[in-house]
């Protein structure tokens, strides 16, 4: 099985290098140089060097020269192994063990299950498909989020007034204190 640990964001000057969005809380270890980085669609890519970049990485890939290159990877995910991958910290979860985890409220009222997670520069979100219909934004911190259960696939949520609400979710206001 394969975990992303980052996505090609664009080129970056004309010389090959690419500005990646990192998946991982351990950027400097994914990619340092001689790391072999996989892709879904063609080989696999090495790094040649790496340097942090505001919120983002700007990578050298052996083989990446021109920004034509660089271009052509544009939305490339970056995975490895996920025999490769070290266990997380305690309270720290891999995407895969949150996305199809089943959402509940305090009392066990399902909200809906978790499609995706959105990794921002302040804290991540669970994106959850509501059993409404809708998609809901929830951010993934301790107040918002106390309960994960990794083994059964359930998470239990105890949100604020109006996140979940018609007018609420998608455009809740962002908080600043990070789970992990």
């Amino acid at each position: 099985m394969q975990v992303v640990v980052g996505r090609v964001v664009r080129p970056h000057g004309v010389r090959g290098e690419v500005v990646v969005s990192p998946h991982t809380d351990r950027p400097a270890e994914r990619f340092t140089p001689g790391a072999r980085l996989g892709r879904a669609s063609g080989p696999g890519l090495v790094v040649r060097s790496a340097r942090p970049h505001a919120d983002r990485w700007l990578l050298r890939l052996v083989g990446v020269t021109t920004r034509e290159q660089a271009d052509a990877l544009r939305g490339v995910e970056l995975t490895i192994d996920a025999e490769a991958d070290p266990p997380p910290e305690p309270d720290e979860y891999h995407d895969r063990v949150l996305i199809g985890a089943q959402v509940l409220l305090r009392d066990g009222t399902v909200v809906g299950t978790v499609v995706a997670v959105e990794h921002g520069p302040m804290q991540d979100l669970l994106v959850v498909a509501a059993d409404s219909g809708r998609e809901v934004r929830i951010p993934f911190v301790r107040a918002i989020v106390p309960t994960v259960d990794a083994v059964v696939g359930r998470i239990v949520i105890d949100p604020p007034e109006g996140l979940l609400d018609d007018e609420g979710g998608t455009d809740a206001p962002r908080r600043r204190d990070h789970l992990s």
